[in-house]
């Protein structure tokens, strides 16, 4: 996987992930900026970054000047804790997203509020470059995977729909599917009728709608984020 700036490489390297090559254009700038923004990384970046031209490589350089390559997380291990019950954290289900940015914000929110993962329905790859420069490398820091209907991994299903229950009279509980709709057309039919629960978020009347990561922002924060190291 490409890894596209310091951001994605220094979550990578905080979360696991086997990196094999870092390049730069200045390999010296690139450790400076480990040695001030993450010294708990500073060593690997040091060891593993090499000097490379990066505009003769990438389409789009970013601003930070590195970019690396790192293995795909194994997708078995991946969904064995996808299903593993009791789960400490809720799954974010995206049903059909069709915004790679957004997928990898909502990626970056689950990982910042210790979710278990986020597992997208429809043709969107959730391993796509642009998802994970949009999740800042924090694809590292949970599960994330494409499902189907019959793949989903297990617990009550909430789907978040305008006619459902407002959310601020329910407690969501850790073992939770989180299912959000596309940012045209909403949940579909199919997980719709699949759903335990509707449930709707506050909203001014005549605002249309959320942004998807503002929406599983707001979800999540419900629920509550992590309380101990477990979540962390």
């Amino acid at each position: 996987m490409l890894l596209d700036g310091f951001h994605a490489l220094k979550h990578a390297l905080r979360f696991g992930a086997d990196v094999r090559a870092v390049i730069a254009d200045d390999p010296a700038a690139v450790r400076a900026l480990a040695a001030e923004l993450a010294p708990d990384v500073e060593a690997q970046v040091a060891r593993l970054a090499g000097q490379a031209e990066l505009r003769t490589l990438l389409g789009r350089v970013h601003p930070t000047g590195v970019a690396a390559l790192a293995v795909r997380p194994d997708r078995a291990e991946g969904r064995a804790r996808l299903e593993r019950m009791p789960r400490p954290a809720p799954v974010v289900v995206l049903d059909n997203p069709r915004n790679l940015g957004n997928v990898g914000a909502v990626v970056r929110l689950a990982a910042g509020f210790g979710a278990t993962g986020v597992v997208t329905r429809g043709d969107l790859d959730p391993w796509h470059s642009n998802v994970v420069r949009a999740g800042a490398g924090l694809h590292y820091a949970t599960t994330v995977d494409r499902v189907e209907i019959d793949t989903l991994p297990p617990g009550p299903l909430y789907a978040l729909d305008p006619e459902g229950e407002d959310i601020r009279a329910l407690t969501l509980p850790d073992d939770a599917l989180l299912a959000f709709g596309s940012e045209r057309h909403g949940i579909s039919p199919e997980l719709l009728a699949r759903a335990d629960h509707l449930v709707s978020l506050p909203m001014r009347p005549q605002v249309s709608s959320y942004n998807l990561a503002t929406s599983v922002a707001m979800t999540l924060f419900h629920w509550g984020g992590p309380h101990d190291a477990d979540r962390a």
